[in-house]
């Protein structure tokens, strides 16, 4: 088993009111930019990336970067500037960059020459991943969902391709066209830096993946569902004569430990609420727009009800498995349950939820490293995480 240190980056001041639905449907794309303080940014930038580079001294096996556009949840545009300043000042953690939402950048190519150049400065600890993007952010960049698949796919295959063959040699496609395609540096590694892509559900998706043999990851979803994720993954794999590695399965959830189950509920509950409550409620056209989604795909969306979690109370999160909360043998218990029954070698574990402070994140992140992870750890393969005396604070 894997465990990787995943942040998002929220921006947590957000108005008293903010539960107002009808005056704030959703934290992104419509939430004005005028709630912003430029002073807050900077210290929350500098917390995140010190927990980051914490996780990386305690031993995880990667910290993750992701992108998000116009939104309060996720203060991340470019995770490669993110995992250029981490790339420094971490030494061991592989870094997953989850990813550059390839759709909507107007230029591949330069995602090309940026994750090269990372490849080179992490040493070769990259782990590229790629997304569609959500659907506000396609109207964000003024781009239509409907070409939303069609773009990533054959920005994927110039950006692989730009990698992988010496140039320079010339691409004309449906959405791109380059006279020169001639990337310096090529990527450290060979022949290219592994590939890890998070889906919902799409069919579409998971063949594509499958095909590619790349890391599939989940989104936030009940236990359930992200089972048909999975197994949907695992099925294409099989049509196509192989089973995946399951270290090219990750799950990714919220996880909050605390001393002991009844403390680990009572002090999580606020952070889990706002960050399914108030963090990830979205309105659906915003979400998925139409023509971003096949029928197929929606069909099997509508019956997960994944995203709409306004309703649904904290005991019930904890319930459907879209969280993990309680004491280290608890979470411990969970994850054994959740790894036989889904199957995943990694997991994305979101340790700074919502608005957490950075004293409840770092013990959060502590006792994980310290009561969690060893008990999945097999001594003759790796060593345990390193203890909190050895450990020096960032």
């Amino acid at each position: 088993m894997k465990f990787n240190f995943f942040h998002l980056m929220p921006y947590p001041y957000l108005p008293d009111d903010f539960d107002d639905v009808e005056k704030y449907p959703s934290p992104s794309l419509t939430f004005s930019n005028g709630h912003f303080d430029p002073a807050k940014g900077v210290e929350l930038y500098h917390r995140y990336l010190d927990e980051l580079e914490y996780a990386d001294q305690l031993g995880y096996d990667g910290v993750v970067v992701n992108e998000h556009h116009q939104s309060a949840y996720g203060m991340m545009p470019s995770p490669n500037i993110m995992a250029a300043a981490l790339s420094r000042r971490t030494s061991r953690s592989r870094i997953l960059v989850l990813g550059n939402a390839l759709p909507i950048r107007g230029n591949p190519l330069r995602v090309a020459e940026e994750i090269a150049m990372l490849d080179h400065l992490t040493n070769g600890r990259l782990v590229s991943g790629f997304v569609r993007g959500i659907g506000w952010e396609h109207f964000a960049h003024s781009v239509s969902p409907a070409e939303s698949r069609s773009r990533f796919n054959e920005a994927h295959d110039l950006i692989k391709k730009a990698w992988t063959t010496e140039g320079p040699f010339e691409w004309i496609g449906e959405h791109y066209e380059y006279r020169y395609v001639n990337v310096w540096p090529r990527p450290l590694q060979s022949p290219h830096p592994p590939i890890a892509v998070p889906g919902a559900g799409s069919p579409e998706t998971m063949r594509w993946v499958a095909e590619n043999r790349y890391m599939y990851v989940s989104v936030y979803a009940p236990t359930s569902v992200v089972k048909t994720w999975f197994d949907g993954y695992r099925k294409a794999a099989a049509d196509l004569g192989y089973e995946p590695d399951p270290e090219n399965i990750a799950l990714a959830i919220p996880v909050f430990v605390g001393e002991n189950d009844a403390s680990a509920h009572r002090e999580a509950k606020q952070h889990v609420e706002w960050l399914f409550k108030r963090g990830l409620r979205q309105s659906s056209p915003l979400v998925f727009p139409p023509g971003y989604m096949s029928p197929q795909a929606l069909r099997g969306l509508l019956r997960s009800r994944t995203g709409s979690y306004g309703d649904t109370s904290f005991e019930e999160l904890v319930e459907q498995g879209l969280v993990i909360v309680g004491g280290p043998e608890s979470v411990r218990n969970r994850i054994e349950e959740f790894r036989e029954e889904l199957g995943f070698g990694q997991m994305m574990v979101l340790l700074a939820i919502g608005d957490m402070s950075p004293e409840l994140t770092r013990r959060n992140t502590e006792i994980f490293a310290g009561e969690v992870i060893p008990h999945f750890r097999k001594a003759a393969a790796q060593p345990e995480a390193p203890t909190l005396a050895q450990t020096p604070a960032p």
